[in-house]
């Protein structure tokens, strides 16, 4: 494979993904002050679980959480317990047993690496960087539920495998939305598969290069973190994992993958509110039920 001017890239798999969990959750209070945000519950489901079950089922091999303090209860999430195995087991509950078993990961597949201040999303990632190291890797944003047929993750992984480099999950949003993101500078769009040759950080709707917005779902070259090495300020003062991204445009091959599926916005209370509804009906065995709640308040 080659990139602009004929320079030849390899690609190598991309085995561990990294999952910044470590914010307060503001927007979720009061639930969200003893109970991390991450684990509230999607139907029956906590948040993380969604981004973790997309990373392995997307052929991730370990999982890197950032988090801070307060967190403890991802981590005993994602183990065995030994208490509860024994009494579904006493129980007869095999199904119940086998749903509370089956999501914890291989022992040395998940790792916890503390972010000890709110320097923002660049600085999160940054931290993974010991156990990353040298090699492309994903970043997944919990707040971002995706529901696709393929894993979101999966589908860049795909175009990684071809292209090399940066790939991000981006969709189209309306112009005056552009201040909540970070957006590309596009050279060439398939409707598909954009070329970057720009970001920009949560741009002012007039200065914004496009409407094409990244979201929470990015396969990332080794560069983007020695790029973080800087500790450089962007917006709102923290340091941006977009900039990083931008002083690699040109070294290595950038895309922004327009990926399918719908995503959820559940950093936003109505948008954890739709997601619920969605996951519910996007199960079979739940969907007659939720369908007959929901025509109860049409």
């Amino acid at each position: 494979m080659r990139g602009k001017k004929g320079r030849s890239f390899m690609t190598r798999p991309v085995k561990t993904a990294v999952i910044p969990a470590g914010g307060l959750g503001t927007r979720f209070l009061p639930a969200t002050k003893a109970v991390p945000k991450e684990m509230l519950p999607v139907v029956d489901r906590p948040l993380i679980q969604y981004a973790v079950e997309e990373a392995r089922a997307a052929g991730i091999e370990t999982v890197v959480f950032v988090t801070s303090r307060g967190k403890a209860a991802m981590e005993d999430h994602f183990d065995l317990a030994a208490e509860l195995d024994g009494a579904l087991a006493a129980g007869g509950k095999e199904d119940l047993r086998a749903a509370a078993s089956e999501m914890v990961p291989a022992a040395g597949a998940l790792v916890h690496v503390r972010q000890q201040a709110p320097l923002g999303l660049g600085h999160a990632v940054w931290c993974a960087r010991h156990v990353v190291g040298d090699a492309p890797f994903a970043v997944l944003l919990p707040d971002d539920l995706v529901l696709s047929g393929q894993p979101c993750l999966g589908q860049l992984l795909d175009v990684h495998r071809e292209h090399g480099g940066n790939v991000v999950a981006v969709m189209d949003v309306p112009r005056e939305e552009t201040g909540r993101y970070g957006v590309l500078d596009v050279v060439e769009d398939d409707g598909r598969l954009a070329s970057v040759r720009g970001l920009v950080e949560k741009p002012a709707p007039a200065d914004a290069p496009s409407t094409l917005a990244i979201v929470g779902r990015y396969v990332l070259d080794p560069s983007v973190l020695r790029a973080l090495d800087a500790h450089e300020t962007g917006a709102g003062g923290e340091i941006q994992l977009t900039d990083a991204m931008a002083r690699t445009v040109g070294a290595v091959p950038f895309h922004g993958l327009r990926f399918e599926g719908r995503r959820f916005d559940c950093g936003d209370r109505m948008g954890f509110l739709e997601a619920n509804i969605a996951c519910a009906l996007a199960r079979p065995e739940l969907a007659p039920a939720a369908r007959e709640i929901l025509a109860r308040f049409a």
